[in-house]
């Protein structure tokens, strides 16, 4: 018989798999199936350790893989909101906050109160890691949006202008990484992956 501290991490390991069949409006290259929440993370996880010379001021790398693997477990009771919904993203926090009560709670104490602070940080976007975990998190769909050919962005209507606006803080957390943001989203429209709409860049 397992010891109740063991018990409840492997009830919390079990209950975070349910991640994985959380999709995303992200379609990967190739087949254009829909992304799921844990390849996202992974994905997101693997390019903080890759890109870390480009994140403003000196972070703790290992602190913002921990909460790319983290930041999106509240989605498994909460769902995956798209970015660009408005009405869909009333009441988010709040949705996402009770989630964040029952999923990390299944944990020891000492740990859901360290992934709960992480995952609190992460939201909050003011250390440098937060900032950086936050402009990965950005730029993760807008490489996928441009490998797939826009097929989400064209899916919903998307326009520039409103990738623009909702991605420029990645400037705050990489500035290099928004740089070349901006040119993907330019080549996107160049290509007709996304429509212009206001945009003048």
């Amino acid at each position: 018989m397992t010891n109740n501290r063991l018990q409840q991490q492997i009830d919390f390991i079990l209950e975070i798999d349910k991640v994985k069949h959380v999709l995303r409006q992200t379609h990967l290259p190739g087949d254009h199936r829909r992304e799921n929440d844990a390849e996202h993370s992974w994905h997101f996880a693997a390019m903080a350790l890759l890109l870390a010379e480009y994140a403003e001021g000196d972070i703790d790398v290992l602190r913002v893989v921990r909460m790319a693997l983290m930041h999106d477990l509240v989605e498994i009771d909460a769902g995956d909101t798209f970015a660009y919904d408005v009405k869909g993203n009333e009441g988010k926090l709040e949705r996402e906050r009770a989630a964040a009560d029952r999923i990390f709670n299944l944990l020891p104490e000492d740990q859901a109160v360290d992934l709960r602070e992480l995952w609190e940080e992460f939201e909050a976007q003011e250390s440098p890691e937060s900032k950086y975990a936050a402009a990965l998190d950005r730029l993760q769909p807008i490489l996928m949006n441009f490998e797939s050919e826009g097929a989400a962005w064209k899916k919903h209507g998307i326009t520039a202008d409103r990738v623009i606006e909702r991605n420029q803080h990645i400037e705050a957390g990489a500035p290099a990484l928004w740089v070349y943001a901006e040119n993907l989203i330019r080549e996107a429209v160049k290509r007709g992956y996304l429509e212009r709409g206001t945009w003048e860049g």
